[in-house]
């Protein structure tokens, strides 16, 4: 079998100071912040860096969002990859290799804007990795 996966769509970075991050993504790297007023005032639990198409996350090392990797740490990965088959097609690949999803199939909106559905399960060492399939096949329409 054939993997169906295209590329990766987001990763999420743990900052251990999230304004020199934020210099170094947005600055150094010529990356656009989404939303950062609303970061700034506490309103979003990570800051979308857009670098090309795809999206940096940022998030604070000691405030950790809803659903991370297993070890806190700078340095560690949360990644998310774009899946070209349907969801299901990526349930199935990983029920036939063992590996239990721990969220989804779940609505999610990819780094495009684009609506899709995602399966979230973790590799051998504990990070988290997500499919993500804006596939229309057999997907439902969602919206904001």
């Amino acid at each position: 079998m054939t993997l169906k996966i295209r590329t990766i769509d987001h990763a999420v970075v743990m900052a251990s100071d999230m304004e020199r991050s934020i210099a170094f993504y947005c600055d150094t790297l010529g990356g656009r912040a989404r939303y950062l007023q609303r970061f700034r005032a506490g309103k979003l639990p990570v800051l979308p860096i857009e670098l090309g198409g795809a999206v940096i996350n940022l998030q604070y090392l000691d405030e950790p969002a809803y659903l991370v990797a297993e070890t806190l740490k700078a340095g560690t990965l949360d990644v998310c990859f774009r899946w070209d088959g349907t969801i299901g097609e990526a349930v199935a690949h990983l029920n036939a290799a063992g590996i239990e999803i721990i969220e989804g199939p779940a609505p999610r909106r990819a780094a495009d804007g684009v609506w899709g559905q995602s399966v979230y399960f973790r590799d051998p060492d504990g990070n988290l990795l997500e499919f993500l399939s804006t596939n229309p096949v057999l997907q439902p329409r969602f919206t904001e």
